[in-house]
């Protein structure tokens, strides 16, 4: 995959995920074999420098506001993430290609002299802590339960629906029924006596 189209193909999941769905046409329903999730492929992608050695990984994509891949997040030196540094990289800098569903990817210029060198990445904003995403995660479970609670609901007044009515035709006609056995019965007119 070229670097233009992995731009594009990046650039479109992050514009679709930040436009609001307005119409049904606004949901995909599959992915096509085109494409691919980042999560699948990109975020933990090894990346090598020019020889071929791990020089880091990718943990995450910068997007710009007009919802353009600029670069990705490296996680570069370190031992299991201790020590590590994240550092930023233009995308156009690197070399993907997927191969057998792998992404390779290549940092051609790199050095250990270069990532060293590189700046630490500033954040904007801090990252969230876990405190702060449990939080977020309660309120969008209540928020799911919500609407399933109140889907449930409707659908189970819509089934009712009907059975209600059924039950009250079947109750009218026993109440019709018992109204015609218990009306009083004109008496047959009274035998003369026999003589």
């Amino acid at each position: 995959m070229t670097r233009t189209k992995f731009v594009m193909a990046a650039a479109a999941a992050a514009m679709l995920t930040a436009m609001p769905a307005l119409a049904n046409d606004a949901f995909l329903a599959e992915q096509k074999p085109t494409e691919y999730l980042a999560k699948d492929r990109l975020i933990g992608a090894k990346v090598h420098d020019s020889a071929g050695k791990i020089i880091g990984d990718i943990e995450d994509l910068i997007i710009s506001n007009d919802q353009k891949v600029e670069g990705v997040i490296m996680g570069v030196g370190g031992f299991l993430g201790v020590g590590e540094k994240k550092v930023a990289v233009d995308v156009n800098a690197l070399s993907m290609e997927a191969t057998d569903g792998k992404m390779n990817v290549v940092l051609p210029n790199a050095t250990k002299e270069s990532l060293t060198a590189a700046p630490n990445y500033k954040r904007i904003n801090p990252p969230k802590g876990w405190l702060q995403r449990a939080v977020e995660k309660g309120q969008e479970l209540k928020d799911k339960g919500e609407v399933t609670a109140k889907d449930a609901y409707e659908k189970a007044k819509e089934n009712a629906g009907p059975a209600i009515e059924r039950a009250k035709e079947a109750a009218h006609d026993v109440i019709e029924k018992a109204r015609e056995a218990a009306q009083p019965t004109p008496e047959a007119p009274a035998e003369a006596p026999k003589n």
